[in-house]
């Protein structure tokens, strides 16, 4: 029988687990930001595996990186050290800038937050302060730190002495720090909850907060990491220096990879035997992300994203409908004036072009940053098209 995307559907409903729902294509190749499904439509990737595939699907540079590492060497535990564990741990400080930056890797965000809050343990300190709307993900661990009540709720009880503040609102995080404070953690852009950011000056009034409180300052960016907002971690425009950094998504090249950096010689270490991933750092997927960094910087992806984001914001903002774009660098959130984000999502797909709303009012963008002039011209259009008619839709 030929491969379809009905067919795909029904295998899908007789053997996955229902947690995402039934996906609406197969997809069955990409290149660059172009994918293509098993009935060999063709769509411009705009979400980029939810700011994932940094650098494009399929890049010949990530293939070739991949292909040698499994040849000679493909997982080995970390009872061993390994090239690639060591050169990415390297590369990693030195985006830091800290000499004291020290990186524990794991596979997920969600298991680079866990470990995060098992450092902040270290402080002899239990009360965490999370942010209203944040997503840290979804184990137990890191379901408690996610202030989203809608993913909570058929999961309590979660971990305790967990605090919510208002996102952006220093008054808030005044209210609620203090010396039983553990750690703060905060996204320096709220991905999952619409692409929301705090004010200019928040991270670094945060910052000094928990100076004076001596709580720890965990900063995840997972989301906004590996120069997606034109900087390598998203909080640098800011000023501050973390005390610990999450990092997963992007960090892989398209593969399952997460770190978790402590960074100032003060912050808190494990100790051996404190805490582990079997398939953390393996060297697979160490060598893509030493691959993805190459093209970043080779590229000069950093400055390029900056002048990409501009371009869109000011494009898409010109639509009718479109009553904002906000965001930084490739991590966009389109705000809708009235037309439901989940139908345009629906439209677009069907003008071959991917797109994610996390809310009823918000398209989110993570395309790949080496996106190219002629598919930002072909989003805008696709974009513009999708709009449209979803908007006949709603008035019809």
């Amino acid at each position: 029988m030929k491969n379809s995307n009905e067919l795909a559907r029904k295998r899908w409903d007789g053997s996955l687990a229902n947690n995402y729902g039934t996906p609406k294509i197969d997809l069955a190749k990409g290149k660059g930001s172009i994918v293509w499904d098993v009935e060999e439509n063709r769509y411009l990737d705009f979400l980029g595996g939810i700011a994932t595939t940094v650098v494009g699907h399929a890049h010949p540079t990530v293939i070739a990186a991949v292909n040698k590492q499994i040849r000679e060497l493909s997982h080995v535990s970390n009872f061993y050290m390994h090239e690639p564990v060591l050169k990415l741990a390297e590369k990693l400080k030195s985006f830091t800038g800290e000499e004291s930056a020290r990186t524990f890797f794991c596979n997920s965000g969600a298991e680079a937050n866990e470990a995060a809050l098992k450092i902040s343990r270290l402080t002899g300190r239990k009360r965490i302060i999370s942010t209203e709307g944040a997503f840290h993900g979804r184990t137990i661990g890191a379901l408690s730190l996610t202030g989203q009540r809608a993913k909570r709720a058929p999961f309590i009880p979660l971990l305790k002495d967990v605090k919510f503040a208002k996102y952006g609102d220093i008054a808030d995080m005044e209210r609620l720090i203090s010396k039983k404070v553990a750690m703060v953690i905060l996204e320096p852009i709220q991905g999952e909850n619409g692409v929301i950011l705090p004010p200019s000056d928040y991270l670094k009034r945060v910052r000094e907060l928990c100076d004076q409180y001596g709580a720890l300052l965990c900063i995840d960016a997972v989301q906004t990491g590996m120069g997606r907002t034109g900087v390598w971690f998203g909080y640098e425009d800011s000023g501050i220096t973390p005390d610990i950094i999450t990092l997963a998504k992007g960090l892989g090249g398209g593969l399952p990879l997460g770190a978790m950096i402590t960074v100032r010689p003060q912050t808190p270490r494990f100790s051996p035997g404190d805490h582990g991933s079997t398939f953390g750092g393996n060297p697979i997927s160490c060598a893509a992300g030493l691959a993805a960094i190459s093209i970043i910087e080779k590229g000069l992806l950093l400055k390029r994203v900056k002048k990409m984001s501009t371009l869109i914001k000011r494009e898409i903002t010109k639509l009718p409908g479109v009553l904002q774009v906000r965001g930084e660098g490739l991590l966009l959130g389109i705000v809708l004036d009235s037309c439901d984000a989940a139908l345009l999502v629906e439209n677009a797909r069907a003008v071959g072009l991917l797109l994610n709303a996390p809310n009823k009012g918000v398209i989110r963008i993570a395309p790949a940053l080496t996106i190219t002039d002629a598919q930002i011209k072909e989003f805008i259009k696709k974009f513009s098209s999708a709009l449209k008619s979803a908007q006949q839709e709603a008035t019809s």
